[in-house]
């Protein structure tokens, strides 16, 4: 079993940038892909961001160019740095764990998730 704790987020102006992380306990985090999601108030939650166990990663078409996720396996931690951002990008971002060595999109693959840490975007 994993826990997943994120941190780092906050209020930013459009166009400027924000690193949300999460950190990994309880289990080896190098053995699992991880994703990024985020929940818009009144909308689903959406995948962002996917590292698989191997370190290739991908997007979302709405963050690809602006985003980019990483893992430092050495101190089980997950991190999403977030550039040129956009009011739209106003969510709460959770952090998830997947018992394999392939992230997906699927937000039903996750086996593990964090609480959230919301990022808001002002225009």
């Amino acid at each position: 079993q994993v826990q997943l704790v994120e941190s780092g987020g906050g209020v930013v102006q459009a166009g400027g940038s924000l690193r949300v992380s999460c950190a990994a306990s309880g289990s080896i985090f190098s053995t699992y892909a991880m994703g990024w999601f985020r929940q818009a108030p009144g909308k689903e939650r959406e995948f962002v961001a996917g590292i698989h166990t191997f370190g290739s990663t991908y997007y979302a078409d709405s963050v690809k160019g602006r985003f980019t996720i990483s893992r430092d396996n050495a101190k089980n931690m997950l991190s999403l740095q977030m550039n040129s951002l956009k009011p739209e990008d106003t969510a709460a971002y959770y952090c998830a764990a997947r018992r394999s060595l392939v992230a997906t999109s699927r937000e039903r693959d996750y086996d593990y998730w964090g609480q959230g840490t919301q990022v808001t975007v002002s225009s």
